[in-house]
């Protein structure tokens, strides 16, 4: 691609769930990062509409602590979104090379993001998929990028696992579960985004639906967190939205905190190589052969109600009764059966044991349609990891 609309591209800047990042210059030589969507989404003629609508409400979006969109054609065959281009590197790649932030680092990461935050909201908008990858670290500050996006890619299939629009491990809940989203969605990112930039990892790794599952049924790992921020990071991710601190509490908790006075002497710091690992979906033991596909791209199902969920990916199935988590090994299963069951729209799945044992798993949905998918998932999911059982 040589040139969008009337800029001239220079090179890829990056990749993302909705296309590809450019590096352009104005007729006039000014630098922007030029977003275009990918070619399954502008086949989509329900994006073009959502996408129109919110560049024009990102049109609106200034404030210090974001990049400001000065140009964009929803209706080109490839629609795109220019906005200003802010030299630096991601969060991401400054962890990466720096490793994890100190205390103080932290807090006035948080206190700008949450402006960042606060801006976007004032608009009307939610970011949606806030994380270190849509942060850049500028010399004068952080800057947070791709806000209302994730909004226009709603709705549309993106991947073949085709869960969710965002990230897995910043999603709030209530996004993992494709409810209405609000502000309080961000307001968990951040949480997950000060974790990260600790050293750690809120819910651990393993594959989307594995990590989307822990995001609604378990509590984030703060254990590389100081402990004089837990508390607030603790209130970022509540698991109900009603009950997560709102950007204004947050800017006066985190400023509160900046202005205290220091300890009287420095405690002495315990570290280890990784935090504790996650309850959740644990790995095969070691004694087990490795798992049947590593593909990332291998089908997926989460199904999950706020009580149970069923969980099939490359690692195996995952069944959560209660709380109860029975992860089962691909290889050490038969077959996998379904019904649909009960009052209302349940669906019961039965994992079958190569030694005879069964185990199973009902979970419940208002959502017609969510059941179907579910059912269209579990049937993929069986063909690619079961042929022929």
């Amino acid at each position: 691609m040589e040139r969008i609309g009337t800029y001239v591209v220079e090179r890829v800047l990056g990749e993302g769930g909705m296309g590809t990042v450019f590096l352009a210059r104005s007729r006039g030589g000014r630098a922007l990062a030029v977003k275009v969507a990918k070619p399954e989404l502008a086949r989509d003629p329900g994006f073009r509409e959502r996408f129109r609508k919110e560049v024009a409400a990102a049109r609106a979006v200034g404030g210090f602590y974001t990049a400001s969109v000065v140009d964009a054609d929803p209706e080109a065959p490839a629609p795109w979104m220019a906005t200003a281009y802010i030299p630096g590197p991601t969060l991401a790649d400054l962890l990466a090379a720096q490793g994890a932030m100190g205390e103080r680092a932290l807090r006035q990461l948080g206190l700008a993001l949450a402006e960042a935050l606060q801006t976007i909201h004032s608009c009307g908008l939610v970011h949606r998929d806030l994380k270190p990858g849509n942060i850049i670290m500028a010399s004068d500050g952080p800057r947070v990028v791709d806000f209302g996006i994730a909004r226009a890619v709603e709705g549309s299939r993106l991947t073949a696992t085709g869960i969710a629009v965002g990230t897995p491990g910043f999603l709030a809940p209530e996004q993992a579960e494709g409810l209405p989203v609000t502000p309080a969605a961000d307001v968990f990112a951040l949480g997950a985004v000060l974790v990260a930039a600790s050293g750690g990892n809120a819910f651990g790794e393993g594959t989307p639906a594995v990590m989307m599952y822990r995001s609604v049924h378990h509590e984030p790992n703060l254990t590389t967190l100081p402990p004089a921020l837990r508390g607030v990071v603790v209130a970022c991710m509540e698991k109900t939205p009603q009950h997560r601190l709102t950007i204004d509490q947050l800017l006066d908790l985190l400023i509160s905190r900046e202005h205290e006075p220091p300890p009287a002497y420095e405690p002495t710091q315990v570290t280890s190589a990784s935090p504790p690992p996650m309850p959740a979906c644990p790995p095969p033991p070691p004694h087990l052969p490795p798992t049947t596909d590593a593909n990332p791209e291998a089908p997926q199902l989460l199904a999950m109600d706020r009580k149970n969920a069923i969980v099939a990916d490359t690692e195996g199935i995952s069944l959560g009764n209660n709380g109860h988590t029975t992860h089962l090994i691909w290889h050490t299963i038969r077959a996998v059966t379904y019904e649909e069951t009960g009052r209302g729209l349940g669906l019961t799945v039965t994992v079958h044991l190569a030694d005879g044992t069964t185990h199973a798993c009902r979970v419940t949905t208002r959502d017609e349609d969510e059941l179907d998918d579910w059912i269209d998932r579990l049937t993929l999911v069986r063909e690619h990891f079961l042929p022929g059982r």
